[in-house]
């Protein structure tokens, strides 16, 4: 099957790619071949690859890992992919409740792992730090320790001028840590909450692509992004969504003549909140 072109950039804003995952670099083929051509590709959780970090520098191998696998992805594509690097919000649960840790140390050494991100991000490669806070209920000592990592998270991506991929709760207002990004000095704008429905305040969306999010996005006239959130997992090979996604819902798009809204997903919220350029990138 012959590459097909959709006409535009089509950028995936969030997945996790694995030499030993699922699909690996057959994931990025299958996304290349259905029209695709941009990936944001963030580390794996830390522990899913076999890593129990001890202090900030152990995160250094996770961060090669996934170097290394957007190389090998760029040379799939049309366009690139750019990496992402932090440290996953719900590492504090595995590091409190099965490694003996206080919620402050669990912070101490997430914000460490953090640090070391922004050197990869002061050096360049990286277009965003990732963080966040849980999901899922916890105690308040973890949520405030949380917290503070996210906001150790905000001022490291202002000092390093890149954007901030947040993991949180389902909300769809985060005017909180709009308001946190503000006092680091990062524009809100710049600060991204992953796995968004269609609907969010106070930073920016990345949809995940179910169709009634994505047309309550594109009605919204605000700016947002597209993301599949696939994991490249043996155990859940088309968890959450497959490679193929992004792509063909921009399809979809296109064909309900939502040329503006793809433009406004694949291109203008890409470089406002990233600062990179899908069509000068694209071969």
């Amino acid at each position: 099957m012959g590459m097909r072109e959709l006409g535009t950039p089509v950028l995936d804003d969030h997945l996790h790619l694995d030499r030993n995952g699922a699909r690996g670099i057959d994931a990025v083929r299958d996304f290349a071949r259905s029209g695709g051509t941009h990936l944001l590709v963030v580390n794996k959780p830390s522990w899913h690859l076999g890593f129990e970090a001890e202090t900030g520098a152990d995160f250094r191998a996770v961060f090669e890992e996934t170097l290394d696998i957007v190389a090998d992805a760029t040379d799939e594509l049309r366009g690139r992919a750019w990496p992402v690097l932090g440290v996953h919000p719900g590492l504090v649960s595995r590091l409190v409740d099965e490694r003996g840790f206080a919620p402050e140390e669990a912070a101490d050494l997430m914000c460490a792992g953090l640090d070391v991100a922004a050197e990869y991000a002061a050096a360049g490669e990286p277009v965003a730090l990732k963080s966040g806070r849980p999901h899922y209920e916890v105690s308040d000592d973890v949520w405030n320790a949380s917290n503070r990592v996210l906001r150790h998270a905000l001022k490291r991506a202002a000092e390093t001028g890149v954007a901030l991929q947040l993991h949180t709760e389902t909300t769809e207002d985060l005017t909180d840590v709009g308001a946190w990004a503000e006092d680091a000095g990062l524009p809100p704008e710049r600060v991204v909450k992953h796995y968004a429905s269609g609907t969010l305040a106070g930073v920016t969306k990345s949809v995940m692509c179910e169709k009634d999010y994505l047309e309550t996005a594109v009605e919204s006239g605000e700016p947002f992004l597209m993301e599949t959130d696939y994991v490249d997992d043996p155990d859940r090979p088309g968890a959450v969504m497959g490679p193929k996604t992004v792509p063909r819902r921009v399809n979809w798009l296109l064909e309900a003549g939502r040329d503006e809204a793809v433009r406004r997903a694949h291109v203008e919220t890409p470089e406002a909140v990233y600062g990179i350029d899908t069509e000068a990138t694209l071969a």
